[in-house]
């Protein structure tokens, strides 16, 4: 019998056509210099150079007429073995149930939402005949946290406890740990449910107590790795996690290993 493959659930490639572009606004929002490119190439070498042979792609149409070109791309990437694509949505897309229809047509089983990019609240009325429709058949891969107060963002935990207890059958990733720059309120929006969260963009920011915390308060099985590629390396961010929370290689190896669970491929 075969290894598990190693997965990297959060990764973003973006279309030659609007790569320089989307990782000038990455590190405009974030502050960060991007370590990569944004192009597949870069992140395919990354991915070989640590043994990661799976990888989630994602990307958000930030107006609803971006929904299409960003959905075509992530049809085009099902071809290359290995990548999982993500589809994306927009409250203020007219036909969302035929939009998921032809992803689904076309094997992709999971949509991205960044509610901070895309400019709308993930407690928008408008996105619940979607969360409906996808329950049961789409993984939501959803940016969680930021900034401001969880009242006042876009995305928050609670804002994700409560699509889950609406949608249980809805399987959700929060990404960043569970909502970046909101660690504080993780354990007490998201215990008791079944949401997995993953590990980008966290490591270089959560205070140590905040991570424990976190990592001590959720079963093991809920922890999916996630680089954040171009912002991050793979490799640099599966050293700096097995360094952050003391991991031996072997409960590491059960962290990247952990998206092949969730039934994608």
């Amino acid at each position: 019998m075969s290894s598990p493959e190693r997965v990297d659930v959060h990764t973003h490639a973006f279309h030659p056509k609007i790569a320089e572009k989307a990782v000038q606004q990455l590190e405009s929002h974030y502050r960060i210099k991007p370590v990569g490119s944004g192009y597949w190439d870069d992140l395919q070498q990354r991915l070989a150079a640590c043994d990661i042979h799976k990888v989630f792609v994602h990307s958000a149409a930030t107006a609803p007429e971006q929904v299409i070109p960003a959905n075509n791309w992530a049809c085009s990437l099902r071809k290359i073995p290995g990548v999982v694509p993500f589809g994306t949505m927009h409250p203020q897309f007219p036909d969302m149930a035929g939009e998921l229809a032809r992803l689904y047509d076309n094997g992709i089983r999971g949509i991205k939402l960044h509610p901070d990019f895309q400019g709308f609240r993930l407690d928008d009325p408008a996105l619940l005949p979607l969360f409906a429709a996808m329950a049961g058949h789409f993984t939501l891969m959803v940016h969680v946290g930021d900034l401001l107060p969880p009242e006042q963002n876009p995305s928050c935990p609670w804002k994700v406890a409560a699509i889950k207890r609406r949608f249980p059958k809805l399987q959700i990733i929060a990404a960043h740990f569970g909502g970046y720059r909101h660690w504080q309120y993780v354990v007490a929006a998201l215990s008791g449910l079944d949401v997995y969260m993953d590990t980008s963009s966290s490591l270089f920011a959560i205070a140590q107590e905040e991570l424990e915390a976190i990592f001590k308060a959720f079963p093991r099985h809920l922890f999916l790795f996630g680089s954040d590629y171009p912002l991050w390396d793979p490799g640099a961010e599966i050293a700096h996690l097995q360094q952050r929370l003391r991991l031996s290689d072997r409960d590491l190896e059960e962290i990247l290993c952990a998206g092949n669970q969730l039934g994608l491929t």
